[in-house]
């Protein structure tokens, strides 16, 4: 496909996942008139990726983002196993690996993420796996079938998603974490250890500070984990969860600025005029933090796809939406929103039942910058308000269980409220 757009605008996106899908569609919504290209190297139309560590053993992890018919439908040309392999910012042509091109009028980049590997012995051992795509899920769950003990490299969420899922069907689970505890990039120190109770009273082992060197095999299959301190941690299988690093090399390839991801405004564009990036690829400005942040998460692809559609057709896509998260862990359903930062104090509140609890991260203002939850929908929700708002709560009255959030959130708006 040689395409010239001519007086036309064509929009090309580089990338069919969230961000990349969401942005064509809502440039339809909002009538663009112009052509737009979604370009995917997978061979799967877009879909949704949290599933994946969670229903990896079930059919129902594969859920299409759009029905099929929606591309054809919104006059949206999707190319699926096409790689872009260099974009000519000059004469505003992508070249496809194919040996095609096509012209456009904006590029919009939105390559997402590669899991991040661990170089060292063994690491590409059979068994040794990682988890990202529809076929990594597959393969996950299909090696479920033969497991009897798993190693999870790595204390993220998606580690502990799939560690819950595991222990949920019997295998013999070890969570491997680097730090000195699980989730340390990402949570707080309670919510760190609220969660390893949790799976360890379910039988998950839960190791700390354990820096790994390599792997063991037979035969070209993993054996067991080895820590620099010549420690071994048995297993037959491995899922290496420690992160992932942009795919950054085609913005790099086009001049455009990258540094620990694509560097964006607050809408998408970059340093290379007619090129814009959005998703898990970039780092952005947030209206309500400070620095530049990649926010690997679905809620901020979904945002930056709305404000880059937003500068596409020349309107304005409003403030930036308070960073959110969620993660579910065997029957717990965690929601997270706002960010951490030094200097807080931790509030914590009970909910309904014992597996429900609520942990709100105030600076020294008062006010909240943080708020994480757990089977607890109602709390999620006045916490993420507290924090868009920036309202300055009083300790005393959070943290008395027997006062609604709506009376502590009315007490900042309007005075105090006397606890009952």
């Amino acid at each position: 496909m040689t395409s010239t757009a001519g007086p036309t605008e064509s929009i090309v996106i580089v990338g069919a996942g969230h961000a990349g899908a969401t942005l064509a569609g809502l440039l339809r919504q909002q009538n663009y008139p112009g052509q737009i290209v979604l370009i995917g190297d997978e061979l799967h139309p877009p879909y949704h990726r949290p599933p994946l560590s969670k229903k990896f053993t079930d059919d129902s992890m594969v859920q299409w983002l759009k029905p099929d018919q929606f591309y054809a439908d919104n006059d949206i040309e999707l190319l699926l196993g096409v790689r872009v392999i260099s974009v000519d910012p000059d004469a505003k042509r992508v070249n496809l690996d194919n040996g095609e091109q096509t012209d456009y009028t904006t590029v919009v980049i939105a390559t997402g993420a590669t899991p991040r590997m661990i170089p060292v012995p063994g690491a590409d051992a059979s068994g040794v796996l990682t988890l990202r795509t529809i076929p990594d899920a597959r393969l996950l769950g299909e090696a479920f079938d033969r497991t009897t003990a798993l190693a999870v490299i790595g204390g993220g969420y998606v580690g502990m998603e799939v560690a819950a899922v595991a222990r949920s069907r019997g295998i013999d689970v070890t969570v491997i974490e680097r730090e000195e505890r699980i989730l340390a990039r990402v949570a707080s120190a309670e919510l760190s250890r609220r969660l390893t109770n949790y799976h360890t009273s379910r039988g998950t082992r839960v190791v700390t500070s354990f820096d790994v060197a390599g792997f063991t095999t037979a035969e070209g299959a993993i054996t067991a984990v080895l820590a620099g301190d010549g420690s071994a941690i048995a297993c037959d299988h491995a899922l290496i969860g420690i992160g992932a690093v942009p795919n950054v090399e085609l913005a790099q390839q086009c001049g455009v600025e990258c540094d620990g991801g694509i560097l964006v405004d607050r809408v998408g564009h970059t340093n290379v005029p007619g090129i814009m990036a959005i998703g898990d690829v970039t780092r952005r400005p947030h209206d309500a933090l400070d620095g530049l942040h990649r926010l690997e998460s679905i809620p901020s692809a979904v945002e930056q796809a709305k404000h880059a559609a937003a500068a596409i057709v020349r309107t304005h896509g409003g403030a930036h939406e308070t960073p959110w998260f969620w993660s579910d862990q065997f029957n717990l359903k965690l929601k997270i929103a706002g960010l951490l930062e030094e200097g807080i104090s931790t509030i914590s509140r009970s909910g309904a039942t014992s597996d429900s609890f609520a942990l709100f991260h105030l600076r020294p203002d008062r006010t909240v910058c943080a708020v994480e939850t757990a089977n607890s929908p109602k709390d999620f929700m006045a916490g993420k308000k507290l924090i868009t708002d920036r309202l300055s709560v009083d300790p005393a009255l959070l943290a008395d269980d027997s006062v609604s959030l709506r009376d502590v959130m009315a007490a900042a708006k309007t005075g105090p409220v006397t606890a009952v």
